[in-house]
């Protein structure tokens, strides 16, 4: 049994389990307690009360306007549902990029900037890369890709990274901290954003180019992935 509280009540658990113990209860020693810390200086524009879902609206609704002023910003079937799930992301991947017990200083500005290590930076890679697939199709057998196509520094920093998926997903299990997950996807998003600059897909030759969207198709998944696990749904346009 895992219980999520805040940090106040951590001398509380400590007692808890060790009473649990005393009465000999074996199952005692699989209770985990894993403390939050709290968030300072968030207010919105209804107030310095502040409701989950004031929060989840004043992002989305910050999200759709900076979309509205962006001249890149895609032709959406629905502008609302893209700006709810992008805001989302950000206010997830700024709360668990620390301990969960620490205390930090909230920024609108900070979780919404579009570059850097944020929500935002994290969606917009994977509608990029999702583009990309769009545009030049998924690789059905990877077996048939040559390795020898993916030598440059970029591609090889990326699968390097990509190969740790399964270490941070363990870390996290062990320790209960999603932050090993957010810095994983921050480091991929990055990578990634290089990698699709230098190593281009368009006017590759055949072999080259499918070796490539082979490497933007794992990266991804892999974002893709990563993100469901600490409930972000993943955008394909933004």
């Amino acid at each position: 049994m895992i219980y999520v509280t805040d940090k106040s009540q951590i001398s509380h658990f400590q007692q808890l389990f060790q009473i649990l113990k005393l009465m000999g209860h074996k199952w005692a020693e699989r209770c985990r307690h894993v403390p939050f810390g709290r968030v300072q200086g968030m207010k919105t524009r209804k107030g310095e009360v502040v409701f989950l879902e004031d929060v989840l609206d004043e992002a989305s609704s910050m999200v759709l306007e900076r979309m509205a002023s962006t001249k890149t910003t895609k032709e959406l079937v629905n502008p609302l549902e893209t700006a709810q799930r992008v805001g989302l992301a950000a206010l997830i991947i700024q709360d668990f990029k620390g301990l969960l017990s620490s205390d930090y200083q909230f920024s609108w500005d900070r979780v919404l900037q579009s570059q850097g290590d944020t929500g935002v930076f994290v969606q917009y890679t994977h509608a990029r890369l999702h583009s990309l697939e769009e545009k030049f199709g998924k690789v059905s057998q990877v077996s048939h890709i040559n390795p020898a196509c993916l030598q440059d520094p970029q591609a090889i920093s990326l699968i390097q990274h990509l190969l740790r998926y399964d270490e941070i997903l363990y870390q996290s299990s062990q320790d209960l901290q999603p932050k090993h997950i957010v810095l994983y996807l921050l480091a991929l998003s990055r990578l990634a954003a290089v990698a699709h600059k230098v190593l281009p897909v368009k006017g590759s030759v055949p072999e080259l180019a499918e070796a490539r969207i082979s490497l933007f198709q794992a990266a991804r998944s892999i974002l893709a992935n990563g993100m469901k696990l600490l409930g972000i749904t993943p955008i394909t346009k933004m």
